[in-house]
């Protein structure tokens, strides 16, 4: 981990900033980000590369930089389900503050104690679940068979809010090994193996839990043009919200990634205390 002299140097912050606001436009660039993500991005990547050091910006960037390539790489297929989605592929500042205004919260918590180990393992565990979750979106519509919802096993069609997959499950795991797995390179005090596992298992387990919100709480509306189910905001003729179908209004995509953002981080501290302390 950088030490506490270099993280608050001036021309470490400065390098922080730029590096930030240099992802965020090329974000934009690629269209992986709109304009008001971009402005979030480069605030959340500022305060976590200017105050975390290369561990913490690895994370962030290996969540960034996998979960945009896969968004590219399979949008065809996804087209096909995407009018369920309350938003596109472009992340706008809702989504990034979503995914990592925790991780900026723990970094800001590692400054202030820099010696203890678990505001580094619910990092990794907030940016296992985040990376995790999307990659079961991207990889989950490659499925052969339909999704079933997590709560009642019910085959459900591909994008309903709560379905879950054999393939999704397993991009699931794959997508937090990759943060374990960068994770271990970039900080190598704690034992890479265990480290690797606890972190793909805590993103699992958020996955799981931002799946059983998606299936119970989250709002869910009836898109009458499409005559389908939506996370997205549907309005009346007079311009006045539609009431959920099922779920709460308040409880939309965002709100269910930030909390399952959390239940990554406590599974991943709460796991590494449980079984390797």
């Amino acid at each position: 981990m950088s030490t506490l002299s270099e993280i608050l140097s001036l021309q470490h912050f400065l390098f922080s900033f730029g590096l930030a606001v240099i992802i965020g436009l090329l974000g934009w660039l690629a269209k992986a980000l709109s304009a008001s993500g971009m402005l979030a991005a480069a605030v959340i990547g500022t305060l976590i590369f200017g105050l975390g050091g290369w561990p913490w910006a690895a994370l962030l960037l290996a969540f960034f930089i996998s979960s945009s390539l896969l968004s590219k790489l399979f949008s065809a297929r996804k087209r096909e389900v995407s009018e369920k989605f309350a938003k596109g592929s472009r992340r706008d500042w809702g989504q990034v503050f979503a995914n990592g205004a925790l991780g900026a919260f723990l970094v800001v918590i590692h400054l202030l104690f820099p010696e203890d180990v678990w505001p580094w393992l619910a990092y990794a565990g907030t940016m296992a679940t985040v990376n995790a979750d999307t990659w079961a979106t991207e990889l989950g519509v490659l499925s052969p068979v339909l999704p079933r919802l997590i709560t009642s096993g019910k085959q459900v069609p591909p994008g309903t809010s709560g379905g879950i997959s054999l393939t999704g499950t397993t991009a699931t795991f794959a997508g937090g090994a990759l943060i374990g797995l960068v994770g271990w390179l970039f900080d190598s005090s704690l034992p890479g193996l265990p480290f690797i596992l606890v972190v793909a298992v805590a993103g699992l387990f958020g996955s799981l839990v931002d799946s059983l919100l998606g299936a119970t709480v989250q709002a869910i509306y009836y898109d009458p043009v499409r005559d389908k189910e939506t996370e997205r905001r549907i309005y009346n003729e007079d311009g006045t919200l539609a009431a959920p179908i099922r779920g709460t209004d308040w409880m939309n995509n965002d709100m269910v990634n930030l909390i399952a953002g959390m239940a990554g981080a406590l599974a991943a501290a709460a796991l590494w205390q449980w079984w390797f302390v």
